[in-house]
């Protein structure tokens, strides 16, 4: 909070002409907070490209997405090959299985909507390729109801147009809920701006005191043969170049100084404020891995102990983050892309085969197989397979 010093009017002195404001000065212990931008595009440079933790944590959610198994089936049967599964195998020439997911789980990850185009048909109608566009260069184009009937991609000075009157549209919009815009998703980032905002200026501070010599190390106090005196402008400029070029940075770590007569070396430690810092980048990662869902053990990130051990919390690290997400991409793109293969084609999780989920698929199995009330068929039901051809 700040405080007033209010100057008082002296006599018999005459008039003197000021500022209006000059006689009230305002001092404050600490000024407003200086946040980054909160666009996508800050976001993502703020958040991802310039931090350590945001960076992990949307690269491992977006490789582990991108590598859970999946399965194509309809109520019949399970498909070992089909035209979907050569599509999403190799859904363009600059992009396999893999390469594509992680593009499209990235970018729903860091600004909350991600954006599918359908390039190119076959004669039977089925898509020949499929791109992930840039969120940051989609706007969605708003009819009178509020639906989206049009998407624009642009890029520089050029526009694009995707209609989205058609009953097969060429563009699937697959957007992170947000309880505060009909058209746009929110993404985990902008929930994790203010710690993003906080981890970065700790590290600022880190460098800042790694080119002071890593540490405020001490004070040269210089003493004249009074017991006082000053240094001459060019004494001080000659001794704060000798520092300077022989004492500070991590080469000249333990060198020893010489000190000439009048000069004396007053030692100093961190202050309670710069110790911390380091607290204050702790606290501010874990809120970030928090804002993304992923377990801070995962990270490395020092005194967490949420679960008891690795394994646990890779086990909610897919339960809890990474196959809700695949799950909602996985539902979009049935919507959109069964239509034009067949309508009760279903792609899902393979989750027999993910190997963080194998100790509890291996008990619902028992517990399933073990049923004895149960029908085949009701058994292989809550398996997530279909029927055995033949069984009733």
């Amino acid at each position: 909070m700040g405080f007033k010093l209010f100057r008082t009017a002296q006599s018999g002195v005459g008039e003197v002409k000021a500022s209006a404001t000059a006689a009230v000065v305002e001092l404050h212990g600490a000024g407003r907070a200086a946040w980054s931008a909160r666009d996508a595009t800050s976001l993502t440079r703020t958040g991802f490209l310039q931090n350590p933790v945001g960076f992990r944590c949307v690269k491992m959610i977006a490789e582990a997405a991108a590598a859970v198994p999946m399965v194509v089936q309809d109520a019949e049967r399970r498909y070992e090959t089909h035209p979907i599964v050569k599509l999403l195998e190799q859904p363009n020439p600059g992009q396999g299985r893999s390469a594509w997911f992680e593009a499209l789980c990235g970018q729903l990850i860091l600004t909350g909507d991600a954006y599918v185009e359908a390039a190119g048909e076959t004669t039977t109608g089925t898509p020949v390729e499929l791109h992930v566009l840039r969120s940051d260069r989609m706007s969605v184009v708003p009819g009178g109801d509020g639906w989206p009937v049009a998407y624009e991609y642009k890029v520089g000075a050029r526009k694009h147009r995707f209609d989205m009157l058609g009953d097969l549209t060429p563009i699937l919009h697959i957007r992170n809920f947000h309880p505060q815009d009909d058209h746009y998703g929110l993404s985990p980032m902008q929930a994790a701006a203010g710690a993003v905002d906080v981890h970065n200026a700790a590290a600022s501070w880190t460098k800042a005191l790694l080119d002071n010599a890593a540490r405020p190390s001490g004070a040269i106090v210089y003493k004249g043969a009074d017991g006082y005196g000053q240094l001459g402008s060019d004494q001080y400029s000659r001794l704060r170049d000798e520092l300077e070029a022989n004492h500070q940075g991590a080469r000249n770590a333990g060198r020893p100084m010489l000190l000439e007569g009048g000069l004396d070396w007053k030692p100093m430690g961190f202050s309670p404020s710069d110790m911390e810092f380091h607290k204050t980048k702790d606290g501010a990662a874990r809120e970030i891995a928090l804002a993304f869902g992923v377990p801070p053990m995962l990270l490395g990130l020092p005194g967490d102990n949420t679960y008891a051990n690795y394994q646990e919390a890779n086990r909610a690290f897919y339960r809890l983050t990474v196959l809700p997400m695949m799950g909602r991409v996985l539902a979009a793109l049935n919507g959109w892309l069964s239509p034009r293969f067949a309508p009760d084609l279903r792609m899902m999780v393979d989750q027999d085969n993910v190997h963080a989920l194998a100790t509890e698929r291996e008990a619902q199995w028992r517990r399933v197989s073990n049923a004895e009330f149960l029908a085949v068929d009701e058994k292989r039901a809550m398996l997530g397979l279909p029927p055995l051809p033949g069984e009733a």
